[in-house]
């Protein structure tokens, strides 16, 4: 069987892992810091934008800044030409 994640890659996915930074709703001038990872569609990042709806609808500390990275796992394979040939003994 093969895994969510590996055809979510082949329909175009990548990972995408967002460094929320947020206010702590107690004490509003400490920032707290949150990792969020899923697969997601760069650049328009349909996953992120409901994960951070949801954010702002249900939980009481409020954004500060949200830092994205993303890359896709499944690429073309890189070939090089290989010019020369070593004989070790």
């Amino acid at each position: 069987m093969v895994s969510r994640d590996f055809i979510r890659q082949l329909e175009g996915y990548g990972l995408t892992t967002a460094n929320i930074l947020y206010r702590l709703p107690d004490h509003p001038k400490i920032l707290q810091t949150y990792i969020w990872q899923e697969y997601d569609v760069a650049p328009r990042f349909p996953v992120l934008l409901e994960f951070l709806e949801f954010w702002n609808r249900e939980l009481a500390g409020p954004l500060h800044s949200v830092r994205v990275c993303h890359s896709h796992l499944i690429r073309p394979a890189e070939i090089r030409r290989v010019d020369g040939e070593i004989t070790l003994h």
